[in-house]
């Protein structure tokens, strides 16, 4: 019996041989991921390569209810990095602790996706650290301070780029543009008039954006101001073309504040209406406009709300 058993277990250990298609193999096995997930993170740690995933998890330390630490995947390992290694601490943490202002920070961006640098590696338990702000600073030194071939600045006033939302709240977002986090307010979303960006977008979404300013200080310190809208096309340029004043037309309230209800039409354009005399319409509601005026320099357009649709 005892001899069995010896068989089986060399069974069971004994390296799984692959019969490929190619002279080289192209399909992984389990074994293959395991170990290029490994080097993956021994790269990092040892050349500072910058590795990418998404912000899974927030954990606190055991026993604790302060310390809180991101969780990031990589194929069977888990990579935690700790709050002050993962987001920058506000200036005004608005009467909280900074552990609670940093908890918070951290919960307001599950499911972004994140740089960071590998800092130990423990393969025994399939656990690694890492900073994201080490991984965004060296993202900002060579995109904000340093130079393409012709010797031009990467980022500057004018372009555009690509940016990853990292956390969104009520009234605009936040967006990870190369190393630099960047408060982005709801009126530079969209030509629209909106009250909640989070309708509109999520952690996780990479979005067009185009800079507007950018201010270098010292080495390293870098603020940038950008916008979504402007970096699409303005659609009242084209769409205030469709529509003629004394004409009728549907659309769906957007918003109602202090100023009217604005009202979003077809072409991406919101049309400026006094309050009805029967009331003011809930925002998501069908009516119907008539124009009043079109001012095509300034790209605004009013009008006054003829019927409002009956709720279904």
């Amino acid at each position: 019996m005892a001899r069995r058993r010896r068989v089986r277990q060399r069974a069971v250990t004994r390296p799984v041989s692959v019969l490929s298609i190619d002279e080289g193999r192209t399909v992984e096995t389990e074994a293959d991921r395991a170990r290029n997930d490994l080097l993956d993170l021994v790269e990092s740690q040892k050349t500072g390569r910058i590795l990418t995933g998404t912000l899974q998890g927030v954990e606190r330390t055991a026993n604790s209810k302060t310390s809180s630490m991101a969780v990031i995947y990589h194929g069977a390992f888990k990579v935690i990095i700790p709050a002050e290694e993962a987001v920058v601490p506000p200036e005004d943490t608005r009467g909280r602790s900074m552990d609670e202002t940093l908890n918070y920070m951290l919960t307001k961006r599950l499911g972004a996706e994140v740089d960071y640098i590998v800092k130990g590696i423990d393969q025994q338990s399939g656990l690694a650290v890492g900073s994201r702000l080490d991984a965004m600073a060296a993202k900002r030194r060579e995109y904000y301070f340093g130079t393409d071939r012709d010797g031009n600045q990467r980022i500057y006033s004018g372009v555009c780029a690509e940016a990853r939302v990292v956390s969104v709240i009520r009234a605009g977002i936040f967006v990870d543009l190369f190393g630099l986090e960047t408060y982005i307010p709801l009126r530079e979303l969209s030509y629209q008039r909106w009250m909640d960006a989070g309708l509109y977008f999520q952690a996780g979404q990479r979005v067009l954006v185009k800079v507007l300013e950018v201010e270098r200080s010292g080495r390293d310190n870098v603020r940038v101001v950008a916008s979504v809208k402007q970096a699409g096309e303005n659609p009242y340029e084209k769409a205030l073309r469709m529509y003629s004043v004394d004409s009728c037309y549907v659309g769906t309230v957007s918003m109602v504040d202090v100023n009217g209800v604005f009202v979003a039409l077809d072409g991406g354009i919101d049309c400026l209406c006094s309050y009805p005399k029967r009331g003011r319409p809930p925002r998501g509601a069908r009516v119907t406009v008539r124009i009043l005026g079109i001012n095509h320099e300034s790209n605004r357009i009013w009008g006054a709300i003829t019927h409002i649709a009956a709720a279904r």
